[in-house]
């Protein structure tokens, strides 16, 4: 079973140790050695070479563009500080970049289908902490302007000393069977495609277990009783910091009573239905693709390769 899903193999080390330095993360930001990534309004700067790959840039580059944002280090590789810098409001920046023929700023979803499962981690880590450091500029304790710390981990206020850590928020997705069928839903909200079907999913609630949420999120959305929870695997989700936590989950009841201001449709479909559409030769069914972790565990029941 493969579990290496897009955005969760991060090569970087987070640098844990460094972090607690403020003058080794000033130094590290000086440093000709170090390489930074440039955001431009959360979309990823990608050499469309032969083999497309992150744009990274030097220190002496982000000096010529004049890049006014603090660098956000990302971790460590191979002794080599690597940060992200948004470069949104740096008009400078941003004609430089467009002279480059290769160079195409995309999205994070677009980026996965052009950069290895390594990179596309990067971008999951960059796309989350460029985007939670533009919300939260401010102490929402005081209103006080706050500044980055530990490389940009944290925000700290001046004013009344609150250390501001951003969050990641952990939604169960889960794929519900019994016998042979599989139970799968579309919401309201996610497209008007009358046939585009995913696991059922929903976020996980402050003092509640990953097991009470799944059973609360199937019988809320379903009104399918569950039981014996499995985990399957996690994907961090940057859109804007969510960590889907997968699951299987067997159903105990098979009468639907859909909640109909949250879904527009649940259903039980067979396990051939599943497998016909994962190969795109049901009209009737259409499935997430392979970026979401969706994809995979809706694959694993199809394919018996729950554990």
């Amino acid at each position: 079973m493969n579990k290496e899903h897009i955005y969760s193999k991060n090569p970087l080390n987070r640098g844990e140790v460094e972090r607690r330095d403020e003058q080794w993360i000033s130094n590290a930001a000086k440093d000709l050695d170090s390489l930074f990534l440039p955001v431009r309004d959360l979309t990823f700067p990608i050499q469309m070479s032969i083999t497309p790959k992150l744009k990274w840039i030097d220190k002496s580059e982000i000096d010529n563009l004049g890049i006014g944002e603090p660098p956000v280090l990302l971790g460590i590789q191979n002794g080599i500080a690597m940060f992200t810098v948004d470069i949104s409001k740096e008009f400078q920046a941003i004609s430089a970049f467009e002279k480059h023929k290769d160079l195409n700023f995309l999205d994070a979803r677009t980026v996965t289908e052009h950069v290895s499962i390594d990179e596309s981690g990067i971008v999951a880590q960059a796309r989350a902490q460029i985007d939670w450091h533009s919300r939260n500029k401010f102490c929402p304790a005081c209103g006080k302007a706050t500044e980055a710390r530990r490389g940009g981990q944290t925000r700290h206020c001046p004013e009344c000393s609150v250390e501001h850590h951003p969050r990641t928020d952990p939604v169960v997705i889960v794929v519900v069977s019994r016998d042979n069928m599989c139970l799968l839903g579309r919401s309201r909200g996610r497209g008007t495609n009358p046939t585009r079907y995913s696991a059922l999913a929903g976020f996980v609630d402050q003092g509640e277990s990953i097991e009470e949420a799944v059973a609360r999120e199937v019988m809320e959305e379903s009104g399918i009783r569950i039981d014996c929870v499995r985990y399957h695997s996690s994907q961090p989700w940057p859109f804007p910091s969510s960590l889907m936590i997968g699951c299987h989950a067997e159903a105990v009841s098979t009468e639907i009573y859909m909640d109909t201001e949250e879904m527009a449709d649940v259903r039980w479909f067979s396990r051939n239905e599943v497998i016909s559409a994962l190969a795109e030769k049901n009209d009737n069914l259409q499935l997430p693709g392979p970026i979401a972790i969706a994809h995979h565990i809706i694959k694993a029941w199809a394919y018996n390769e729950v554990f």
